[in-house]
C-alpha cells in the first residue's frame, strides 16, 4: 500500500520542528548574551560614578593619574555600549529566524492537517461505499 499524503510529509515537519527547536534555543542563548553584555555595561556606569566621586587632596600627578583611570574607564564603557548595540542587533535576528523556522513548522503541520483530514473523509466515503453495496445484495428478492 502507498503510503498517505500526510505520512510523506511527516519526517518534513519533524525536520521542520526540530529547526524551530534550535531557533528558539539560539534566540533563548542571545537573550542571555544580552542580558549578560547590559550587565556588565551597568558595572562600568556605576564602578565610573563611584570612582569619579572619590574626593580627598590629591597631587597633580594623582589627579592626573584620576583623569587617565576614568578616560580609560569611559573608553571601556563606549566599548561595552556599542558590544550591548551588537548583541541586540544578533538578537533581533534570531528571533527572525525563529519566527521564520516556526512558521514553516505551523505551515507543514497545517498542511499535514488538511491531508489527514481528506483521508478520513476519504476512507468515510470508502466505508460507507462499501456499508451501500453490501445492502444492495442483503435485500430480499
Amino acid at each position: 500500500m502507498m503510503k498517505s499524503r500526510a505520512a510523506r510529509l511527516q519526517p518534513a515537519a519533524e525536520q521542520a520542528k526540530e529547526r524551530q527547536e534550535k531557533a528558539l534555543q539560539r534566540l533563548a542563548d542571545q537573550q542571555q548574551k544580552l542580558v549578560k553584555a547590559e550587565q556588565q555595561l551597568t558595572e562600568l556606569q556605576r564602578y565610573r560614578e563611584e570612582y569619579a566621586l572619590q574626593g580627598g587632596d590629591l597631587t597633580v600627578t594623582a589627579l592626573l593619574n584620576r583623569q587617565r583611570f576614568v578616560e580609560r574607564i569611559d573608553q571601556a564603557i563606549t566599548q561595552q555600549l556599542t558590544e550591548v548595540e551588537r548583541q541586540k542587533r544578533l538578537l533581533e535576528q534570531a528571533g527572525g529566524q525563529w519566527r521564520e523556522a516556526h512558521a514553516r513548522e505551523r505551515a507543514l503541520d497545517s498542511v499535514i492537517d488538511h491531508h489527514r483530514e481528506q483521508e478520513r473523509k476519504s476512507e468515510e466515503r470508502r466505508e460507507q461505499s462499501e456499508i451501500d453495496e453490501r445492502m444492495q445484495y442483503r435485500r430480499p428478492r
